[in-house]
């Protein structure tokens, strides 16, 4: 049955609708960028009057934002791994082993999700002052306590994540690989692990991009050496003046890692991939 002309034209203007609320912000963001400061300052106008590159090349001089880049991808690219490695050894243990307290611990993974963030700043600060004071290892203001911060709040949903998309995945495919000679670690790397492919894309995806963006904990944990891009742009702000334009500039520059990193990765983030898998 073909659907009723009123229905394709309410789709088309909400369509429209939600594309414009979206797009709306990216374009100010974009105009905004390309103008001189005095222009942001002022009263604001849909089309620039001048455009101009100054903000995207003093966005490097006004801060320093390379090293922030560094520091930013760093932390993220290692907070992703640990957590993706760690994830999938006990998401694959509590999905095809039984042993006592599996459903206590699934259960306590899952509870840590119902606390805010806040609630977890005060313990660490503390925990890492007093093991730098007893050990002499520098976890506060560096980026190994910043990772294991992060940890924290990723690592669990990623556990809970993808236990689900291990159940998912047919025991018989485990099955078979043991009677080809394979052991349990050969077998969750080479047969488990590219069937739940889609979830450990999005395991990883979420962990980068929580890192990546994560304001509160790199505000704290951080120093002017090991500070984040996410903590960096405040730097933008002065007590005189608010550089607006390079604001813009550097908020479109942060960006561009997480976009081209899901656009590429995008295939990858849908499910079914083990359907038909059995034969």
């Amino acid at each position: 049955m073909a659907a009723p002309r009123s229905f394709l034209w309410s789709r088309r203007i909400f369509l429209t609708l939600l594309s414009g609320f979206v797009l709306l912000p990216v374009y100010v963001m974009v105009s905004s960028s390309l103008k001189p400061l005095q222009d942001v300052s002022g009263a604001f106008r849909w089309m620039p009057s001048g455009l101009t590159l100054r903000p995207y090349a003093d966005i490097w001089k006004t801060v320093p934002l390379a090293k922030y880049f560094v520091n930013s991808l760093v932390v993220a690219g290692a907070a992703t791994v640990c957590s993706v490695v760690v994830a999938v050894f006990a998401a694959y243990a509590v999905s095809r082993y039984r042993f006592r307290g599996k459903r206590l611990f699934t259960v306590s993974v899952l509870s840590t999700q119902m606390f805010p963030g806040i609630l977890f700043l005060l313990p660490l600060f503390l925990m890492f002052v007093h093991i730098g004071n007893a050990t002499g290892v520098a976890l506060f203001g560096s980026r190994g306590g910043l990772i294991l911060t992060y940890l924290t709040f990723s690592l669990p949903f990623s556990v809970w994540m993808l236990i689900g998309y291990f159940d998912s995945v047919p025991r018989e495919l485990d099955e078979a690989a043991l009677v080809d000679g394979c052991g349990p670690l050969r077998a969750l790397f080479l047969v488990v692990a590219p069937a739940a492919a889609p979830g450990i894309v999005a395991v990883a995806v979420y962990a980068f991009m929580t890192a990546w963006g994560e304001v509160l904990f790199a505000s704290v944990m951080t120093n002017d050496t090991t500070r984040t891009l996410a903590v960096g742009l405040q730097g933008y702000s002065t007590q005189n003046d608010v550089y607006w334009n390079q604001v813009m500039a550097a908020s479109l520059v942060v960006s561009v890692p997480v976009v081209a990193g899901f656009l590429l990765l995008q295939r990858y983030l849908v499910t079914g991939l083990t359907a038909g898998a059995v034969k």
